[in-house]
């Protein structure tokens, strides 16, 4: 016994040094990306901003089919129409992910109509900037039921037969205030930051089940609709991310099989800040870069 642990000790170092040194060349040499030819690709949120430059950026890359989820109609059909005039098959169905009930109903009618899908890209969010005071009870409720909840449903109406078929991959398109909140979008910062330790979870939690991943994507503020309005004290130092950016490297995240990824780059700096920095430091930093006040000059979706 006492050689066994000795061995696992000298072992595990080993092992840590293999996996850096594996990622630093995975860095510079090209890798291979998945094939997506044979993929069932399902959008929540899919009918505008990231959701429709996901659905362009799939189809492009040769996804079979492709499923567009969202609360308005006239986005989605405009969205599907475009993919298929693109050469890719794609459906729409109107569905409030934050409606547990109303989500297995439109799964089952997916798998009925479509057949299994084998990449869900949870995307679908709703924001309502506004401090803990000044929200309304139902507003912050909603932000939960969608951000959050939404999540746990589909992943629950889908994954069973990802693992089945040995072929699945749950994303999350999350958001950095997942790892660093600001005021004045209190509801949505929480939300994300439990929907990123249920990401967290479920991806440790399918190390053991073959073929099915998952990756959490984690973008700076992208310049969309949902956001419009925000505005940080240097935009030529921390510009917005553009919505194609993000969709393109979210679909290579996937095609690469990346857990976790930052955009951009630079905000890994974040995560090193706030571990070795004390509060006081973290808050004028805050309002050096003007997020303390972002939310002031917010409009969002009209």
């Amino acid at each position: 016994m006492v050689w066994k642990w000795l061995g696992a000790l000298v072992v595990f170092p080993l092992q840590m040094i293999y996996l850096v040194v594996k990622a630093a060349v995975g860095l510079v040499l090209p890798a291979k990306l998945r094939d997506l030819s044979r993929e069932n690709v399902l959008i929540t949120g899919g009918g505008r901003g990231i959701g429709r430059q996901l659905a362009r950026e799939f189809a492009e890359r040769g996804a079979r089919k492709i499923v567009l989820w969202g609360r308005t109609e006239k986005c989605l059909k405009e969205t599907t129409e475009e993919i298929r005039q693109m050469g890719t098959e794609c459906h729409y169905f109107i569905c409030d992910v934050g409606n547990r009930e109303e989500v297995y109903q439109t799964a089952k009618a997916v798998r009925e109509k479509v057949g299994d899908i084998t990449i869900l890209v949870n995307n679908a969010a709703v924001v309502h900037g506004k401090s803990l005071m000044d929200s309304d009870d139902d507003a912050l409720l909603k932000s939960q039921h969608v951000n959050t909840l939404g999540q746990f449903w589909t992943t629950k109406a889908f994954l069973p037969r990802m693992l089945e078929l040995q072929n699945g991959h749950i994303v999350c398109l999350n958001s950095v205030l997942a790892l660093s909140a600001i005021p004045g979008a209190i509801d949505y910062c929480t939300s994300k930051a439990s929907a990123f330790a249920f990401m967290e979870s479920l991806t440790l939690g399918l190390l053991d089940c073959p073929g099915v991943s998952a990756t959490t994507v984690l973008p700076f503020h992208t310049s969309t609709e949902m956001f419009q309005g925000m505005r940080v004290r240097f935009p030529n130092l921390f510009p917005p991310l553009k919505p194609e950016t993000v969709a393109r490297r979210t679909v290579e995240a996937v095609q690469l099989n990346q857990a976790l990824l930052l955009l951009p780059w630079t905000m890994h700096a974040l995560i090193i800040l706030k571990s070795i920095l004390p509060q006081a430091a973290l808050e004028e930093i805050h309002k050096f870069s003007g997020t303390y006040t972002c939310m002031n000059t917010f409009k969002g979706r009209t």
